[in-house]
């Protein structure tokens, strides 16, 4: 059986061991450590046979038309905003991302990031931390509210979606939600509630949760216009992706207070350097915002069960199609139709 020559461009570890327990001498892996893919020689992607491709490097229109012989590009994640899928489709090259890991991990991380601030676990460790005697106290916390009866309002409602309205639920919230992308009747088998517009989800929720994929029509999703129609007082999390949320816009909201508090894990350029006012302002600690921001760095997916799932799966795919011919978790429909009339 051929050898497959597989390219890692933008490997996090050079160490490849959980790939290869996988995919064994079928595959020879070519690892690099790289964002820029002008560092890594146009003879190389011209002779993979695949791609497994994490998030640091971009899949442009330029770069796919070196893909002499790429027969199929993984994603190694969910969110594929970094490969230019159209062109691969036009191409004749199929896309897979990898949506069956870490959804619990990021649930679990988002209703985190909501009781740390709704039950005001970073004001009472700092003053804690601060002074032991006149710091144990319950009163006067910027945040700190009962859950129960409030409304969870979730924008997109897939697996993630439904796995955090579910922790949401179990908090004894009401759960309304805006996903145009589902068919109707969706919320009848969820039992959820379901809205028309983002603007009614957003002048209801007493929390607001982000669960929806990058693209251009969802880029700068909230912005200054879409965060004054919230509700005042809520409460906003991202966990999906950065470029969804004008992070300035954050900062007027809750300078101002009409936002009550925020927990991103996810932010528009990672790492975020340099820091944009927001982040700026929270590294200080200034007084107006402690308390009512938290920050973690775009790890909601992570865990160590969770990270070997990502990268198992990944290599299940390659060994799927590239042996088999049997596709999973296609992302560009379309492909076949361009690679049957292609002469690559």
């Amino acid at each position: 059986m051929s050898t497959f020559k597989v390219l890692v461009p933008d490997a996090h570890l050079r160490d490849l061991d959980v790939e290869r327990a996988v995919t064994g001498m079928l595959v020879d892996y070519e690892v690099y450590d790289e964002t820029d893919p002008s560092a890594i020689a146009d003879s190389a992607w011209a002779a993979c046979d695949a791609i497994l491709v994490w998030h640091r490097m971009k899949i442009t229109r330029e770069l796919v038309g070196k893909l002499a012989r790429c027969r199929m590009i993984v994603r190694v994640g969910v969110g594929f905003d970094n490969v230019d899928v159209d062109a691969c489709r036009e191409y004749g090259i199929p896309v897979s991302n990898v949506p069956n890991y870490g959804t619990t991990e990021v649930a679990d991380h988002a209703i985190a990031m909501l009781l740390f601030l709704a039950r005001g676990i970073g004001t009472y460790e700092a003053r804690l931390k601060a002074d032991l005697a006149n710091g144990f106290m319950a009163e006067s916390v910027p945040v700190v509210r009962r859950l129960r009866g409030g409304t969870f309002g979730a924008v997109g409602m897939g697996r993630i979606g439904t796995a955090i309205a579910r922790r949401a639920a179990a908090h004894d919230m009401h759960v309304v939600y805006y996903d145009p992308h589902v068919p109707e009747g969706h919320e009848l088998g969820l039992g959820y509630e379901r809205v028309k517009t983002l603007e009614a989800l957003l002048g209801r929720a007493d929390v607001v949760s982000l669960h929806t994929p990058l693209s251009d029509e969802t880029r700068n999703l909230m912005s200054d216009s879409q965060f004054q129609a919230m509700k005042p007082g809520a409460l906003f999390i991202n966990i999906a992706r950065g470029k969804l949320v004008d992070v300035d816009a954050l900062y007027r909201a809750l300078r101002s207070g009409h936002v009550a508090a925020a927990g991103l894990d996810v932010l528009p350029q990672e790492p975020p350097v340099p820091a944009p006012a927001l982040l700026d302002a929270w590294r200080k600690n200034e007084a107006w915002l402690a308390g009512r921001l938290v920050i973690t760095p775009h790890a909601a997916f992570y865990s160590e069960a969770g990270y070997l799932d990502m990268r198992t799966f990944s290599a299940e795919m390659l060994v799927d199609y590239l042996v088999d011919g049997r596709l999973r978790n296609n992302v560009n429909p379309g492909w076949r139709d361009a690679a049957t009339s292609s002469n690559r």
